[in-house]
């Protein structure tokens, strides 16, 4: 009968440990996403994109100006380094392709540009194509990247440094991530990684 009553307490004890580990994940999973997540997702989901809110990271608002648009924001508490997204449906990039009459699915080559643009110094950036190995990761066709010498705006929060990056699939949607720093080292690379699997096509 003690052996049964000892069996049940530990069994009593797991049971309450892993219910408080539920409850604490939720619990931190709400500090982390708020109310800007809600018109984020849906815009996701029109644009066939998948995101999940990386460890060890919690919403923010972006800034945004005249000439840059961004919808939803992430960082790393106590750290210089924000990652600020964009999405647009291939039904938007559609419009737009039409009114500029180019093809809806390459409106993603300007749209990059024309963000990096927007935020370099004097056109100080350095782009090149994604790799199919990465391409094959994010489940995207094209894709472009972007380092970029901030212009020291209010806008950017005055930081330094930027890596836009510009993810299209055809006939689907676009997005645009750009990761802000004022440090250009291994740790800016880092934070990245941290952060690599948080958003694709579906």
């Amino acid at each position: 009968m003690e052996q049964l009553k000892g069996l049940l307490y530990k069994l009593f004890i797991i049971v309450a440990g892993c219910l408080f580990f539920v409850v604490s994940v939720s619990a931190q999973r709400k500090n982390r996403i708020g109310h800007e997540f809600g018109e984020f997702n849906e815009l996701a989901n029109r644009a066939g994109v998948v995101f999940t809110m990386p460890d060890g990271f919690k919403e923010i608002k972006p800034l945004n100006s005249d000439e840059t648009s961004f919808v939803y924001g992430i960082t790393i508490p106590g750290d210089e380094f924000e990652i600020w997204f964009d999405i647009r449906p291939f039904k938007a990039s559609q419009i737009a392709g039409y009114r500029t009459s180019t093809n809806p699915d390459s409106v993603y080559v300007n749209w990059g540009k024309n963000q990096a643009a927007a935020f370099s110094a004097d056109d100080n950036y350095f782009a090149r194509n994604l790799p199919e190995s990465t391409l094959m990761d994010y489940n995207a066709d094209w894709g472009k990247s972007y380092f970029i010498a901030l212009n020291d705006s209010p806008y950017t929060r005055h930081y330094r440094y930027a890596l836009l990056i510009t993810l299209q699939k055809n006939h689907t949607g676009t997005i645009i991530a750009v990761c802000l720093t004022n440090d250009r080292g291994a740790d800016f690379f880092q934070n990245i990684n941290k952060a690599r699997n948080c958003i694709r096509f579906k």
